[in-house]
């Protein structure tokens, strides 16, 4: 599917240009500690003329009929591709009291970080690192995740499929 690139967007977010907009979809999370469950999201990215892009993303879980059950997970950060058109970060900030800081490298459908740097307030809980890779793959935005926290090793966590809407 062709992306269309907005003429005020910034040069350096060329690569990331199929990520802006809004989705909606589903997904799985678990871990050693939480019990494997499903599931909904909504993301918003969007610019503003400079070099990033702005991320929201909202999760909630799911019960047994696919139906709203409570809040799961939020964050906000930003996107910062880097003038070589490969690297990027990714900062993100969650209200459970943890910022993270992410590097990888971007193509135009395809961005894989890692944690470079994660801080925690005294009350949050133990986490240490995580692994994302976000696709663009048929029209969808694809993604998993995974962590490492509260003990235990980089694992799987979450991963989820979300078309533009």
């Amino acid at each position: 599917m062709p992306i269309e690139i907005d003429p005020t967007m910034h040069p350096q977010c060329a690569p990331l240009a199929w990520m802006i907009g809004s989705w909606a979809g589903a997904g799985v999370v678990g871990y050693p500690s939480i019990e494997s469950r499903n599931f909904g999201q909504e993301i918003d990215v969007t610019h503003d003329g400079r070099p990033f892009l702005m991320w929201t993303s909202r999760a909630w879980l799911l019960d047994e009929q696919g139906n709203q059950e409570r809040a799961a997970a939020v964050e906000t950060g930003f996107w910062r591709p880097q003038p070589d058109g490969k690297e990027v970060e990714l900062l993100l900030a969650h209200p459970t009291g943890i910022v993270e800081l992410y590097a990888g490298e971007m193509s135009p459908a395809k961005v894989e970080l890692r944690t470079d740097g994660v801080m925690r307030s005294p009350h949050a809980k133990e986490y240490a690192a995580a692994h994302r890779l976000y696709g663009y793959v048929k029209g969808n935005m694809m993604w998993v995740m995974d962590m490492a926290a509260t003990g235990h090793a980089l694992q799987s966590h979450v991963s989820a499929e979300l078309r533009r809407v």
